[in-house]
């Protein structure tokens, strides 16, 4: 079994960052797809970032040019950058992989 722990959140004014950080309990990181999902208050879980096993990734529309992602396969843990933060980008931020995902980081964007 996989396990992810996600850190990072917090409470930010708009056109601020944060840095998610999500920690897998075994060497995931390097070998499966990793994502970020996220999930506002009322509405449905949404893609958010992707990363592929050779480093490509993938991002939702409502986050290119504003949020990356990376990977540190010696740590297990993928990261995501998110700059130019707006209201629309507050939610509970998840990390997932394959069908394993994680507890949650809350970001709140005022």
């Amino acid at each position: 079994q996989v396990q992810l722990v996600e850190s990072g959140g917090g409470s930010v004014e708009a056109g601020g960052s944060l840095r998610l950080s999500c920690t897998a309990s075994s060497y995931t990181v390097s070998t499966y797809d990793m994502m970020w999902y996220r999930q506002a208050p009322g509405k449905e879980r949404e893609f958010v970032s992707l990363i592929n096993v050779i480093g490509s990734t993938r991002y939702a529309d409502s986050v290119k040019g504003r949020f990356t992602m990376s990977r540190d396969n010696a740590k297990s843990t993928v990261y995501l950058q998110m700059n130019s933060l707006k209201p629309d980008d507050t939610a509970m931020y998840y990390c997932r992989c394959d069908i394993y995902w994680g507890q949650g980081t809350q970001v709140t964007v005022s």
